[in-house]
């Protein structure tokens, strides 16, 4: 398939620059996945929308606050470094700007030398590897120094760093944050709880491989960057019960979703605890083993997930119902309003 064909046109003023106070104020479009219609909800119907037997599956992955800007010591030059991905003992993966600066044996220096990180090796696309020199602890540097990742199409700053972090974020390691989750509180799991919805959680480390635009135009040549990903016995437990009771398993973003796929594709269709690291590219023609239904944000043109959505809802369905999120004024990408691709209601099921 050509990558042209995830196209859509998107005005730059739909694209969120802030979170809304509420999370929960967002907007939810409501699409049945098995027959393309639309509806027009906010994100706390969500509990309407769900069923006693469901199980909702989240990403519980904390985004560490990686973006780091600090000086070259030979130059004093200024350097942006991006964590991306924990390589070894204090030794990460990382994006540099300006990458024409730093070169194998650079010292960037952070927090006037309270850390400092050394170039070993050069990558691809700005990557660079670096190892870490410090007293202390790292993550607690990290936290005093650091910054969120935000997603280069968000422009304004941040007042309120917690707000691109879920509010069940448990397990350290992304780079971006597994953004349908940011629109939950406690209130509304409790809620869900409350009307017999269970609620499990996988963790899986958000990399900006999952956000790197498609370069080729057969998306059958496209490369996805591993993940790491950690599914536990209880959640796969409650996985298994639910499809073994008629229940839907309700994915709660991409990650899940490609967290839950990648291990039933591995297991015969089952999904057992399991940890590893993910490229699972899912696309137009791909069949779904685990997720029933699926709660997401709006997603970039040409994206990996638009595709990914589009292989769950069909291409046409879910383009349609994007042309009628920008008609109706919907707010896109990361702090944007959310979509749930509704599944057949248990009753119609049996």
């Amino acid at each position: 398939m050509d990558v042209h064909d995830f196209d859509f046109d998107l005005p730059e003023h739909l694209i969120a620059q802030t979170p809304l106070l509420d999370r929960t104020a967002s907007r939810l479009l409501v699409m049945d996945r098995q027959n393309g219609e639309v509806s027009h909800r906010h994100f706390r119907d969500l509990v309407d929308e769900l069923e006693a037997g469901d199980l909702l599956v989240l990403n519980d992955t904390k985004v560490l606050p990686a973006r780091l800007i600090g000086t070259k010591e030979d130059t004093g030059a200024t350097i942006e470094v991006l964590l991306l991905k924990e390589i070894g003992e204090d030794r990460w993966e990382t994006l540099v700007k300006p990458a024409k600066r730093v070169k194998v044996g650079t010292v960037v220096t952070f927090g006037d030398g309270r850390l400092q990180a050394k170039c070993t090796a050069i990558g691809e696309q700005g990557g660079r590897e670096f190892a870490f020199m410090y007293d202390g602890i790292f993550y607690e540097l990290l936290d005093q120094l650091g910054q969120m990742p935000l997603p280069p199409y968000i422009t304004e700053s941040l007042e309120d760093q917690s707000r691109y972090q879920t509010v069940f974020a448990k397990e350290r390691g992304s780079a971006a944050a597994p953004t349908a989750g940011l629109h939950f509180t406690d209130e509304i799991l409790d809620a869900l709880r409350d009307k017999g919805v269970k609620i499990a959680f996988i963790t899986l480390h958000v990399g900006l491989g999952t956000f790197r635009p498609v370069s080729v135009d057969s998306i059958e040549d496209h490369t996805m960057h591993a993940e790491y990903y950690v599914m536990t016995e209880e959640t796969a437990a409650l996985v298994r019960k639910t499809k073994a009771t008629g229940g839907r398993v309700i994915a709660v973003g991409t990650t899940s979703t490609r967290t839950l796929e990648t291990i039933a594709s591995e297991n015969g269709g089952n999904v057992v605890a399991a940890s590893g690291w993910t490229s699972i590219f899912i696309f137009p023609g791909y069949a779904f083993k685990a997720i029933d239904g699926l709660v997401t944000n709006f997603h970039l043109p040409k994206s990996t997930l638009l595709m990914l959505l589009s292989a769950f809802a069909g291409r046409e369905p879910i383009l349609a119902a994007y042309e009628e999120a920008v008609k109706e004024q919907y707010r896109f990408f990361s702090f944007g309003d959310a979509m749930f691709i509704r599944p057949a209601k248990r009753k119609e099921r049996d």
